[in-house]
């Protein structure tokens, strides 16, 4: 058992700027914080102000809205002047294939330090799915030390963690990914989806499927989410970052088209605007289903401020949908 008298002690005795372990922790003074911090180079942006050097970065989606076309494409750049691993766990590489040619076959050239890892199926042992989380973390740290690299994609979370919806497990899994970057410096970009959401309402970091819980794991987090006054357009929103600004919130969302360019299918900025341009106006049948929403969450003991969250709408709105 720790002596904290003893301990305190002999904090005091040493350079005030002199790290000092106490068994999990270390303690240090805040200047010696900072002083330290100091020497390191600032992380350089990976992908405009939503993805930075050392952060693990969340990008989700609705289904079919294009989250492994940006991640490629953001690959794709990275790759041109560092080795980028993309673990696609979702297309084959036919689909992969097809997404970057033409219909006379002729086909993109990615950077050479861009490497696809995929799934050999052939190597699984389907009869024992029970060990199936750790088995994969183990082959990523596998596959980043052979190749050395720096820079992770990983699509997706979902098909990483078996039971992704739940908190709990998604949690243990980013835990372990956590582990990852620490040891061995990396940048990484993980990629999840949100379940059914209406398009009458703002993205929020509650709209991440597993909870908003597992939004804790993140130092950044960007959504790509589908224009209702246009389907053939998506924008960007930058929804947490711990480097840099926010740049890209809901009145600067950055509007793209999805248009393949020759060989290769990418984001391409049409401009900017607010997030609100391109909600869905509320129905009367939209409008009674957010009020017994609202009342629902409030007869569950939620504050109106919980709610408000929960819901991505503001406090007043709140007020007044308990009105009607």
């Amino acid at each position: 058992m720790i002596d904290l008298t003893a301990e305190y002690q002999r904090c005091t005795e040493q350079v005030k700027d002199e790290p000092i372990n106490v068994g999990m922790f270390r303690i240090m003074t805040a200047n010696g914080t900072i002083k330290e911090a100091a020497m390191v180079a600032n992380p350089k942006s990976l992908y405009l102000s939503f993805w930075y050097q050392g952060e693990v970065c969340c990008l989700f989606a609705d289904c079919n809205l294009g989250k492994s076309i940006l991640a490629v494409q953001i690959a794709n750049e990275i790759a041109r002047t560092e080795k980028v691993l993309y673990f696609d766990f979702e297309l084959s590489n036919k689909q992969f294939q097809l997404r970057y040619s033409d219909e006379q076959g002729n086909l993109y050239t990615f950077p050479d330090n861009l490497y696809r890892v995929s799934i050999d199926r052939d190597a699984m042992d389907m009869n024992d799915l029970s060990n199936f989380e750790d088995a994969i973390i183990k082959d990523i740290e596998d596959t980043i030390t052979s190749t050395d690299a720096k820079v992770a994609i990983i699509d997706n979370l979902t098909y990483l963690c078996l039971q992704a919806e739940k908190g709990d497990s998604a949690g243990s899994l980013m835990f372990k990914l956590m582990a990852l970057k620490r040891k061995y410096g990396l940048s990484l970009l993980v990629l999840s989806h949100t379940p059914k959401r209406p398009m009458t309402a703002p993205i929020t970091q509650n709209d991440l499927a597993g909870s908003k819980r597992l939004m804790n794991f993140f130092d950044s987090s960007f959504a790509i989410g589908r224009s209702a006054k246009d389907e053939n357009l998506r924008y960007l929103k930058q929804i947490k970052c711990r480097y840099g600004s926010f740049q890209y919130d809901g009145d600067n969302v950055i509007v793209c088209s999805i248009e393949k360019v020759g060989t290769f299918l990418q984001f391409i900025n049409q401009g900017y605007s607010t997030e609100r341009e391109h909600l869905k106006e509320l129905s009367d049948k939209d409008a009674n289903g957010l009020v017994e929403k609202v009342k629902e969450l409030i007869s569950q003991g939620k504050t109106y401020r919980q709610v408000a969250s929960d819901l991505g709408i503001s406090l007043a709105k709140v007020q007044r949908l308990l009105k009607k």
